[in-house]
């Protein structure tokens, strides 16, 4: 049971979307059988849950998910988690904008991440969600694989960020070479969203250059002005 200083509606909630989040990477075919995982936070606790190791997903149920604090001590739960915790949660300590990550082992994708290619924004597509190329993490270092190496991962990506200086909001998703994509976004939702969508992108990226082999990116103009119609103060896109 939960503590008693633990919001258990708040607590239902965060189990459910994040539930929902794993089922929407199945249900868009981003995943084979209990490959990958989504997680969330709930930020005014500190509570993240994510989907339980090896179970698969036509099995899983939100009471499934265990829920861990930030420095990764369980709170609630039977099963053990996802073996990519560590990386979720130092996702979330060092990214404050961020409510949910997802990570697949998608085709397209995995695809950059194991030829150690970052993704080009060919098009308005690319733009719409990524304002700039979706990076590729450099390799792990035999002492970093030989150590805490879940944990390294997403220090690898963090340094990454960090270095180029990018908005993880801005391009919310990395390829981690050798490795497969990470994504992530204001919610649980917004990750598997976003996840469907670089999967796409990495696709038409590979079709693109199979097209011509000479591809030049997007314009800084058009990528400016497609991902500025979505996000930020001025966006203009959509009802709301």
């Amino acid at each position: 049971m939960p503590s008693k200083n633990i919001d258990k509606a708040a607590l239902d909630r965060l189990r459910n979307e994040v539930l929902a989040a794993n089922l929407e990477l199945n249900a868009r075919g981003l995943v084979l059988y209990t490959f990958g995982n989504a997680s969330g936070i709930d930020r005014e606790s500190g509570l993240v849950a994510i989907k339980p190791s090896g179970v698969p997903y036509e099995d899983l149920r939100a009471e499934d998910l265990p829920v861990f604090t930030l420095d990764g001590k369980l709170v609630e739960g039977k099963l053990k988690p996802s073996s990519d915790l560590d990386t979720h949660l130092h996702l979330y300590r060092e990214f404050a904008g961020i409510g949910g990550v997802a990570h697949t082992h998608s085709e397209y994708a995995t695809a950059w991440s194991q030829a150690g290619r970052a993704i080009p924004a060919y098009g308005t597509t690319h733009a719409d969600y990524f304002h700039g190329p979706v990076p590729v993490t450099a390799p792990l270092t035999d002492e970093e694989i030989n150590g805490d190496y879940v944990l390294n991962t997403g220090v690898a990506i963090t340094r990454l960020f960090a270095s180029e200086a990018i908005d993880p909001l801005a391009v919310p998703a990395v390829l981690v070479a050798g490795h497969a994509p990470f994504v992530w976004g204001r919610t649980p939702t917004d990750a598997a969203h976003n996840a469907v969508v670089l999967e796409a992108v990495a696709r038409m990226a590979c079709f693109t250059e199979s097209l011509r082999k000479e591809c030049e990116p997007v314009s800084q103009a058009l990528l400016d002005r497609h991902h500025f119609r979505k996000h930020g103060a001025k966006a203009t896109y959509g009802q709301g």
